[in-house]
């Protein structure tokens, strides 16, 4: 008897996410933000698919504070996100700060993103553009393709149509479709190929 050995590729789970967030604090409770905040850490802590965070003041004076945590997927940062924990967490910090932004990476995103300076630890290792060119042509290329025939088949006159309208509707309709979809099918085959976190 024979044995055969087939080598298979680990399958992806699901990408992990991180969460940017930009909070004005009062600058008479500083000592009491900063509390707050590593209150917060230690409760993000405990939780299921917690991957780690990181936070920094713009500068001494600043009234900016830049914060960063990471969760193994979109269903366990949800969980943590509508937790009651967290709820009665940020209540007690709603006099003291105010969300400016927010600001979820993932996929093609967090990829595109230049590291941090909260924590370049967990932040994406930016690639080199000739990359991002190639990723984003390799999903461009057969939409664009595609979309182009069919329009020309499925539309009588379609190329008697104004060529700023074509591409009007042509952009229109491949943009949610590039972004939503196929940029991160993209990134996801192109994992290896992507750079890594340094260590």
């Amino acid at each position: 008897m024979t044995s055969q050995h087939t080598d298979t590729l680990p399958a992806r789970g699901p990408e992990a996410v991180t969460v940017s967030i930009t909070r004005r604090v009062d600058p008479r409770r500083v000592s009491e933000a900063t509390h707050w905040v590593q209150e917060g850490v230690n409760l993000a802590n405990t939780w299921p698919g917690f991957l780690g965070s990181g936070w920094v003041r713009a500068s001494a004076t600043s009234d900016e504070w830049h914060m960063l945590y990471r969760f193994s997927d979109a269903a366990a940062l949800d969980a943590w996100e509508h937790s009651e924990p967290r709820r009665s967490w940020l209540e007690r910090g709603r006099d003291m700060v105010e969300d400016r932004t927010v600001t979820r990476r993932t996929g093609i995103e967090g990829w595109f993103d230049a590291p941090s300076s909260t924590t370049d630890l967990q932040a994406p290792v930016k690639p080199p553009r000739w990359k991002q060119a190639v990723a984003i042509w390799l999903g461009f290329f057969p939409v664009n393709l595609a979309f182009t025939w069919l329009a020309a088949v499925a539309v009588p006159g379609w190329d008697d149509v104004l060529m700023p309208l074509r591409v009007f509707i042509t952009t229109a309709i491949l943009t949610p479709i590039m972004a939503y979809w196929v940029l991160p099918w993209v990134t996801g085959l192109l994992q290896p190929w992507r750079p890594r976190r340094r260590a």
